[in-house]
């Protein structure tokens, strides 16, 4: 997949380096040239501009990036520049870092894909986050154990939970399933809010808007990922 992160700060680097040693292409952006001489060795490219100029940013291949993550977090009108900029050039898809709650608010209005805080989030959580096309969410036990959320993908659905043999094939356990539901936020735009279907049973059958939640070690879950065409290329 192809990235382009705005901000080489603490956080977006890190995602940056993450990115990239998983294989992915990344175009990391900052306005320090020290920022970018530091991590064009880790990151696919570097590039020192200015991401609220809309010359610049329109040189860039924004139709053929799958995600735009807007990390600045040091300048808040910088942040809501930038984010407003890539979304008015029609990014696929726009994530944006939040700083405080009326910034949230004004990231909303402008209609971002997603939000996240480093402060409470970490950068390699996102870089899963990011890297698997059908990943949800996930919760880190340790090092290398997770809850993962997963979506369903087509050739799964209509099959019972028994008939994965998410145990005895992946050394994994499929501990429930949920739902988003649907509802309207305050500017009217639909939001989600998940919905628990308890515990698995072997005899469910898996329907078209099931999440599941695996729990085990995550090369395990990752296997069970490509054996499945969950890895995004």
């Amino acid at each position: 997949m192809k990235y382009i992160i705005v901000g080489l700060g603490s956080f977006g680097s890190s995602l940056g380096i993450a990115l990239t040693s998983q294989g992915h292409e990344v175009i990391g952006i900052d306005s320090s040239m020290q920022k970018v001489e530091a991590y064009k060795e880790l990151i696919t490219y570097t590039i020192c501009m200015d991401a609220t100029d809309e010359y610049t940013v329109n040189g860039l291949p924004i139709i053929d990036t799958d995600i735009v993550v807007v990390a600045i977090g040091e300048d808040q009108g910088a942040n809501v520049m930038a984010t407003a900029l890539f979304k008015t050039l029609k990014a696929r898809r726009l994530i944006s870092r939040s700083i405080n709650p009326l910034h949230e608010t004004v990231l909303q209005a402008i209609g971002v894909d997603d939000i996240f805080h480093p402060e409470k989030e970490s950068a390699m959580r996102w870089a899963k986050r990011l890297s698997l096309r059908h990943f949800v969410d996930s919760f880190e036990l340790s090092d290398n154990f997770s809850i993962v959320e997963i979506s369903i993908p087509r050739a799964l659905i209509g099959k019972t939970a028994g008939a994965l043999n998410l145990e005895q094939k992946f050394n994994i356990k499929l501990l429930s399933t949920m739902r988003y539901e649907s509802f309207e936020d305050s500017f009217g735009r639909t939001q989600r809010k998940p919905s628990i279907q308890g515990l698995a049973d072997v005899d469910q059958i898996l329907q078209t808007d099931d999440v599941l939640v695996v729990y085990g070690d995550n090369k395990h879950i990752n296997q069970f990922l490509r054996s499945v065409g969950f890895m995004s290329r």
